[in-house]
């Protein structure tokens, strides 16, 4: 089935082996979808920020209303087994030293009015964040520094497809001792707690269950996407997420073939995790020029500065096929029957 069956050809950016970059509102690209027929969204969307940013970002009193018209139409397409992850940043109330609670009111929106279930709460930790807001952190001192995000995993049913096998964190050294000599570490009893820890704890299965505090350093001063973008005398999109956050959810709730869509996809970070993981993915951004420039991350290094630059400008312009050899715009996504 072609793509033009779901997407208007001038709304293409560029597909790729897996994917596809779709410029058009996210709203109007999930109506085209069928229902019941992805398997993950996972998006960063603009914040809730006090401050206006170049991408665009509405305001704290209608940033709810805003957002819950795009869960309608997330939650519409998911599959039954399918998931809705969902990264947004903190704020603060205007000219007050108190914060924001959208996010919380966004969540409780989904699940009360639009019908997610909760499946857990994350918390990705940015270590790198720098220190804001400046007034209440750097100035007055009387705040520490804002570097956790929640992340919302909202499933459309009660039993969302996951694997925790697939995202086990590696052992700690202790654990890896205990593993060479379980008798030396611990014995086989009930503890205080109400845990039985049975002679199955000194089982190797390959690495830990992960918490859902997520410790993601987001630092790509070198990464491919900004020294193409520098090389080609373009201003990369200011707010992209590390690749392992999205890689993270992918890898614990699709596997090889499903299908991902991110909605707001700014440098489409999720797009190049898909193609490296084996995953069919749509991304959709609003802004031409930033879902042309996107296609630097999947462009053959080989491609020349100059070649690449063409290829952008073209792009902003017409769809293109940054396959070589060039192949029919094709994506599979018909219903479950």
């Amino acid at each position: 089935m072609t793509i033009g069956s779901f997407f208007p050809e001038e709304h293409v950016v560029y597909a790729t082996a897996l994917g596809t970059q779709v410029c058009q509102d996210s709203r109007r690209t999930l109506a085209a979808l069928p229902a019941d027929s992805v398997d993950l969204v996972v998006t960063s969307p603009p914040f809730a920020l006090l401050r206006e940013k170049e991408y665009g970002n509405e305001s704290q009193n209608a940033y709810v209303e805003w957002i819950h018209t795009f869960g309608v139409h997330v939650q519409r397409v998911l599959k039954p087994t399918g998931s809705f992850v969902l990264d947004l940043g903190g704020a603060y109330e205007r000219g007050r030293p108190v914060r924001s609670l959208y996010q919380w009111r966004v969540l409780l929106d989904f699940c009360d009015n639009i019908g997610f279930r909760l499946a857990e709460e994350f918390y990705w930790h940015n270590p790198a964040k720098l220190p804001s807001p400046i007034e209440w952190v750097n100035k007055r001192k009387i705040r520490v520094k804002d570097s956790v995000n929640t992340v919302w995993w909202l499933s459309k049913t009660d039993w969302p497809k996951a694997d925790v096998k697939q995202v086990l964190a590696p052992y700690s050294v202790r654990m890896k001792q205990l593993l060479k000599d379980p008798g030396k570490f611990y014995s086989p009893a009930e503890r205080p707690s109400g845990h039985d820890i049975s002679k199955g704890f000194g089982t190797d299965n390959g690495g830990a269950i992960p918490a859902n505090l997520l410790q993601i350093p987001n630092t790509e001063a070198t990464s491919s996407y900004l020294r193409r973008c520098k090389a080609i005398g373009r201003d990369s999109h200011p707010a992209r997420f590390p690749a392992a956050l999205p890689e993270f959810f992918i890898k614990f709730l699709t596997g090889p073939g499903d299908l991902v869509v991110d909605i707001f996809g700014g440098s489409n970070t999720t797009g190049r995790v898909c193609e490296d993981l084996g995953r069919k993915w749509i991304a959709i951004e609003e802004r031409r020029d930033y879902a042309a420039l996107s296609l630097v991350r999947f462009a053959d290094d080989e491609l020349t500065d100059e070649a690449l630059s063409a290829l952008v400008r073209e792009a902003e312009r017409t769809a293109v096929d940054i396959q070589t050899p060039p192949r029919q715009l094709t994506i599979s996504l018909a219903a479950p029957s």
